[in-house]
């Protein structure tokens, strides 16, 4: 029951009621990735989607699918042996607001760094 009640208020869930009427009405399977993410395309091919496993983050669509869904290529990575390049980054989750966020050098935030003590050079400005 939750699952549902999911599907009807959230879509950051996953796939909503109406697209899996959508999915189940003119979907043809592609295939799924390593995440479990499934990839759909209708009967002409000239729309692709993607049904996320999980919270729909698009960062978590590999480089062979995104190459697909973008329509780089016509050939799904499902239908040919894709092999990544090695300068093409694996899936890393968005870190901001975790401990594992980008704190640049002068962040306030970035461990170890404290802020520099107030010394007399400074006059606040009075109108």
């Amino acid at each position: 029951m939750k699952e549902w009640l999911l599907e009807i208020f959230t879509w950051w869930q996953g796939q909503t009621v109406g697209t899996r009427f959508h999915t189940w009405r003119f979907g043809k399977k592609v295939g799924e990735d390593e995440f479990g993410n499934v990839y759909y395309t209708n009967a002409d091919g000239s729309r692709r989607w993607v049904i996320y496993n999980g919270p729909a983050e698009a960062s978590r669509i590999p480089s062979g699918w995104h190459g697909w869904m973008h329509h780089r290529v016509d050939a799904a990575p499902s239908e040919e042996t894709y092999e990544p390049r090695e300068w093409q980054k694996a899936f890393e989750p968005n870190h901001t607001g975790t401990a594992k966020a980008y704190r640049p050098s002068g962040s306030l935030l970035r461990p170890g760094m404290e802020r520099p003590r107030v010394t007399g050079e400074y006059d606040a400005w009075t109108p």
